[in-house]
């Protein structure tokens, strides 16, 4: 027993401190903390020797799994302080939900390298539009055009289920783009994140049923341990991150981010390509 006890303690320690400080970030950018997450359990997971062909699938459902508390918690936060747009969820939600479930479900097709490459290719990509508005520019012209929103929700949903993200970093600066504040933004996509992870974990709990090799207690690709511990932190510390958001000037702490993101980019990106 004391030796179980000394091989997993370690793991969820580092499982626990990625939730807390998911749910920071969460709330802080509106990020859904799947970024951080994903390549966290990867690595446990590789570290405790489970099927390479599966780990990633199972990182990107558990991360899904982990924002439905998160993303509650943080939406309700900013809708207290009127920092969420019903009128952009209620165009975006069709769109979103449908896009995200179809990506749950295919999920099963692609490889463990082809979803780390999809992961890092948009990693890097997040990384630098958070450190330059390329996407505001290619965007703010088709602003108020509802086929636009409608089609930014369905790639959005259906991308960022296949990396296990809220996709708030890639709703936030679109949702600037269209000329929403950044405070409304970042609340508008933490309830955004809900819609989008709900469908997405029924598609990766069908797509993975009959995975072999998951790590002990998962449901298709949810790993119940994994869910159970980042999601509680995570949902507890949620909360701070929405209360810095509107505190501070988040500027630096983006570039700080954007670098890491491009170091966790480009390491799946190596990885995917056997380097």
């Amino acid at each position: 027993m004391s030796e179980l006890i000394t091989q997993f303690l370690p793991f969820a320690i580092g499982l626990a401190l990625t939730g807390a400080l998911s749910g920071v970030m969460a709330g802080l950018l509106g990020i859904g903390g799947g970024i951080i997450m994903v390549p966290a359990m990867v690595f446990a997971y590789q570290l405790l020797g489970y099927n390479p062909e599966i780990i990633m699938h199972v990182a990107v459902g558990t991360s899904l799994a982990v924002i439905i508390p998160t993303g509650l918690r943080s939406a309700r936060a900013h809708d207290k302080r009127g920092a969420v747009d019903h009128k952009v969820v209620k165009l975006w939600a069709p769109w979103i939900v449908g896009a995200s479930l179809l990506g749950g479900l295919m999920a099963g097709l692609y490889s463990a390298a082809a979803l780390k490459i999809i992961f890092g290719v948009m990693a890097l990509f997040i990384a630098l539009n958070m450190a330059l508005p390329v996407q505001r520019r290619m965007m703010e012209a088709l602003a108020g055009v509802p086929m636009v929103n409608r089609i930014s929700a369905a790639v959005i949903g259906y991308v960022s289920a296949l990396m296990g993200i809220g996709g708030g970093s890639l709703t936030v600066p679109t949702l600037a783009a269209f000329g929403v504040s950044i405070h409304t933004a970042v609340g508008t996509s933490s309830a955004l994140g809900v819609l989008l992870a709900v469908p997405a974990v029924v598609g990766f709990v069908i797509s993975g049923w009959s995975a072999v090799g998951a790590p002990p207690l998962s449901i298709g690709f949810i790993n119940i341990p994994s869910f159970v511990l980042i999601g509680g932190l995570a949902t507890l510390t949620a909360p701070i991150g929405v209360a810095l958001a509107h505190k501070l000037d988040a500027r630096l702490l983006k570039i700080v981010f954007a670098i890491f993101l491009i170091v966790v980019g480009a390491r799946m990106i190596l990885q995917a390509v056997g380097i």
